[in-house]
């Protein structure tokens, strides 16, 4: 039983927890929850460490996460210390350390027709955690983000994303790189942006299909406007932009996927 606040693998996961480069130079990052981390087991990640408070473990869904994991990478930890590392709310004590994998562009499989949905540029951890839930739920055959801006493994990616990390393919590259791929796989590409020429309703995603969305910020750059096949947009009745780069994935995204017959 871990007791001890300065415990070092303690006071480490805070480290990770904090910083990219600690995530990055170490080749580590944290999952919290059993859900996330069975999610983690089933999509073939490493697991270095776990670590368990069996008094509020007891009240998991997921309880059988740790049957398949060694023992000696199981350690307890009292409440206390399990307070010190934990990063949400209503946990259900249980913090485990696994390697990241690369996300190439090569490891990406997809169906015979592909729905892509291309991030360029992404800044808010929490925005790219909401759009790989999203990803999730309508079964989209990738993520692809381009000129990343945000640590795939930032804490509030897993949060947010409630485990869709581990359950969506994900590829970081170029835009450069993303767009020869999407010619080489004959994908249509679309580009969200507000002054786009079509509203996204009226566009047939029933063909290979890729969405590309830009930061609220700045929106997309030329690059994307002037390689897509359409520039479309969602249309707004309000006096402000309303709606995040997550939502607007969505409500696009599941055009697509009404049209396609999910």
């Amino acid at each position: 039983m871990i007791t001890s606040l300065q415990n070092a693998a303690i006071k480490n996961i805070v480290k990770l927890y904090k910083g990219s480069r600690e995530r990055r130079d170490q080749q580590l990052f944290v999952i919290e929850g059993a859900r996330e981390l069975s999610l983690a087991i089933q999509s073939n990640y490493k697991i270095k460490s776990v670590y368990v408070c069996r008094d509020m473990f007891g009240s998991t869904k997921y309880p059988d996460v740790l049957n398949s994991l060694a023992e000696n990478i199981i350690f307890d930890i009292s409440s206390s210390v399990f307070e010190k590392i934990a990063y949400r709310e209503n946990s259900d004590g249980i913090v485990a350390l696994a390697e990241p994998k690369l996300h190439g562009l090569s490891d990406i499989n997809i169906s015979d027709n592909p729905y892509i949905i291309i991030l360029e540029s992404v800044e808010k951890p929490g925005n790219l955690g909401a759009v790989l839930r999203t990803a999730d739920a309508a079964a989209v055959d990738a993520v692809i983000i381009c000129d990343n801006q945000t640590d795939l493994y930032n804490p509030n990616v897993i949060r947010s994303g409630v485990g869709g990390l581990f359950t969506v393919q994900t590829a970081i590259c170029s835009s450069v790189e993303a767009l020869e791929w999407l010619n080489a796989c004959k994908i249509n590409v679309y580009a969200a942006e507000l002054n786009g020429a079509k509203q996204y309703q009226t566009i047939d995603y029933t063909l290979p299909s890729a969405i590309v969305m830009g930061t609220e910020a700045e929106g997309l750059t030329d690059f994307w406007i002037n390689n897509s096949k359409e520039r479309i947009k969602i249309p707004m009745r309000g006096k402000i932009d309303s709606l995040n780069v997550s939502v607007s994935t969505a409500v696009i995204t599941f055009e697509a996927m009404r049209q396609r017959g999910f």
